[in-house]
């Protein structure tokens, strides 16, 4: 059993997941949190990463690395979003299983559900039909991670679980808008169009599909629950189960942001998967549901934002 003072390693600590996953352990009483920044550990080289097991020891592993971005992001380094995922998984579930460590928390994401799947999308769906080609590349990586942790409980009866999260946003999120998510692009371009007298903001594709958010604080408190309890499958949704048009989006941003000037959508910009709301049932059935409203989270995200705007100066509005 995990206890307050176990060696728990987060991989991926300075992100936005696993820096929140940090702040929610310490707050909690966790006293023993282990963290490698990429320079003291590369998590793509399979002998360091083993090396570092064999040094540390840790209880408990949670995966929350890996190389992530946008529909732009995706579509320019596929080789990169497949191939660094996936050494960077393999290594710490390959390792895990090596040193022996009972708990290991993998995470992962709500595109490798197929681009077409039936809605809300359940768990079972995986590998049902085609995925999404604009994250393909991605999401594969993220299949692999989710069935080597499969069949590492099936073969050898660990309590390794993959939580598969809706679409984060929150503080410490990548507000770069060559490669951050819709969310947080937003708000900078809200923000800087607020800035500049009002000036319209363009976004990208049609403003009609249908997407689900979580705030980073939700998604660790899942990740707390699945270190404390032992969860009876291996793959489990984390969202609210609860989604919205990318135009609402964007006019509750716009709102909190304070920008009245016009919103204007690209069209022959893609759009993506036309909705993906996830069916969260079987995390509520075990006792996690999330906290946070999406209207209070980018209000908090906002202001996390403009306590932090000078380091986002480099990468100026296109």
């Amino acid at each position: 059993m995990i206890s307050k003072d176990s060696l728990i390693y987060i991989a991926g600590h300075r992100g936005m997941v696993g820096s929140a996953i940090w702040r929610q352990l310490s707050a909690r009483g966790y006293t023993n949190l282990l963290g490698m920044t990429s320079k003291e550990l590369d998590l793509r080289s399979q002998s360091e990463v083993l090396d570092f097991f064999e040094k540390n020891k840790p209880s408990a592993v949670i995966d929350a690395a890996a190389k992530v971005g946008g529909i732009l992001a995706n579509n320019s380094y596929p080789y990169q979003f497949l191939m660094e995922n996936m050494q960077i998984q393999n290594n710490l579930i390959d390792a895990s299983l090596k040193m022996n460590i009972g708990k290991f928390i993998f995470l992962g994401s709500s595109c490798i559900y197929p681009k077409l799947a039936p809605q809300p999308l359940k768990e079972e769906y995986l590998l049902t039909d085609s995925l999404e080609p604009t994250n393909e590349w991605y999401a594969v990586a993220k299949i692999t991670g989710i069935k080597a942790v499969e069949s590492i409980r099936k073969q050898f009866g660990k309590d390794y679980v993959s939580l598969m999260p809706t679409n984060l946003y929150g503080t410490h999120d990548n507000f770069d808008l060559n490669t951050s998510h819709v969310l947080p692009a937003m708000i900078r371009k809200f923000h800087e169009a607020k800035e500049n007298n009002n000036t319209p903001v363009i976004l990208w594709g049609s403003g009609t599909p249908m997407r689900e958010f979580l705030f980073v604080d939700d998604m660790a408190s899942s990740v707390v629950f699945a270190l404390e309890n032992k969860l009876p499958e291996h793959l489990y949704n984390v969202g609210t189960g609860q989604d919205l048009m990318i135009k609402d989006l964007a006019e509750l941003i716009q709102k909190v942001t304070g920008h009245t000037g016009e919103i204007v959508w690209d069209s022959e910009k893609p759009d993506g998967t036309p909705r993906k709301l996830m069916d969260v049932s079987k995390m509520h059935e075990l006792g996690w549901k999330h906290t946070i409203e999406l209207e209070d989270g980018i209000a908090k995200t906002y202001q996390w934002f403009l306590q932090n705007i000078n380091n986002f100066k480099e990468v100026k509005m296109r």
